[in-house]
């Protein structure tokens, strides 16, 4: 998985140990209280930690929040976070067999914690709490652990569908459970707050590429290499020719569709979330901007969004004209 709703590790290859669970280990011992227990206010505080520190245009963008809604971003965040580090970010002398059983245990502490309502771990307290307040499906919780496991053994996908499987789970999900930190109640918010933590996993995967190839993994689909005439040389040789840029264009303007489709979900939130997901949507579909600036050398520069027109996104969408007595500015 990779930086959004659902955020990926940066760009350097493995570390060990994995950023989140260092992140963990230096704050433990603060996050328990006199008699052991974790305390709740340092699990969310921790969880804020990994977001600001992993994850800096989503955490950029939920600070347009009201400030009662942040904590729960940084718990889903500190969850999608702690899970994809099993995968990506442990030692290489690990094997796949050893990263699965890690993510397994890990996940059956998670599952089991779901229906005891307890938990010891540090960043899952915050998560159960919020998973219980908000009444987030289990279900969904479920689909993104299925996905993290996929990344353990499935390196290439062959059609658009086969990866929608896997997308569905590292990031559609993310996004309906959002939509109760978001204050949107109506049935079909649900589809367009998919489409749009879909257009972040993808804008992900574009930026990404040069990183994932390093890993062993290929997020584009291989029906889609196939059609523009590219190879996995082109990857191997890093090198960006027409083909390889037509097959980006392609992909780009896929992504760009499902943004489109997002957009209609907006009116469904409530006001005060408005901003948030409008500074995210424009930051995010700013990376894939960025790499057509880039003449699409996507292993010689990673896209971002620079910080002044991040600002400038922000200043915008705050800007924008909103129903009377809305409340806009967290």
């Amino acid at each position: 998985m990779t930086e959004t709703l659902v955020p990926s590790a940066s760009a350097g290859g493995y570390r060990h140990p994995a950023p989140s669970t260092r992140l963990v280990d230096q704050t433990l011992d603060a996050a328990r209280a006199q008699d052991g227990q974790i305390d709740l206010a340092a699990s969310y505080a921790l969880c804020r930690r990994l977001n600001a520190a992993h994850g800096r245009t989503y955490y950029f963008a939920t600070r347009f929040l009201p400030a009662r809604s942040r904590r729960h971003v940084h718990a889903l965040y500190g969850f999608a976070r702690y899970a994809d580090d099993l995968v990506d970010h442990m030692d290489l002398s690990w094997t796949s067999a050893q990263r699965r059983a890690a993510l397994e245990r890990w996940s059956a502490c998670f599952l089991t914690s779901l229906q005891t309502g307890r938990t010891d771990d540090p960043v899952l307290k915050a998560v159960l709490q919020t998973v219980r307040e908000l009444g987030i499906r289990h279900d969904d919780l479920r689909a993104f652990l299925a996905s993290m496991a996929m990344d353990l053994t499935v390196t290439r996908y062959a059609s658009y569908n086969d990866l929608y499987a896997y997308v569905y789970g590292s990031a559609a999900v993310i996004g309906s459970m959002m939509l109760p930190v978001l204050g949107a109640h109506r049935p079909e918010a649900r589809e367009r707050a998919m489409d749009l933590g879909v257009a972040f996993q993808l804008t992900n995967f574009l930026r990404d590429v040069a990183e994932d190839w390093d890993r062993g993994r290929i997020y584009l689909p291989l029906e889609d290499l196939e059609r523009f005439g590219v190879t996995e040389w082109d990857f191997h040789s890093r090198h960006v020719g027409p083909n390889l840029r037509r097959l980006l264009a392609f992909e780009i303007a896929r992504t760009r569709a499902l943004y489109r489709r997002a957009e209609a979900g907006w009116d469904m939130l409530a006001p005060s979330s408005r901003p948030c997901i409008r500074i995210a949507h424009r930051l995010y579909g700013g990376i894939l901007d960025a790499i057509e600036a880039a003449d699409y050398q996507v292993f010689r520069v990673r896209a971002k969004v620079q910080g002044s027109r991040k600002l400038a996104i922000a200043v915008r969408e705050l800007l924008r004209p909103s129903e009377p007595g809305a409340a806009v500015l967290p």
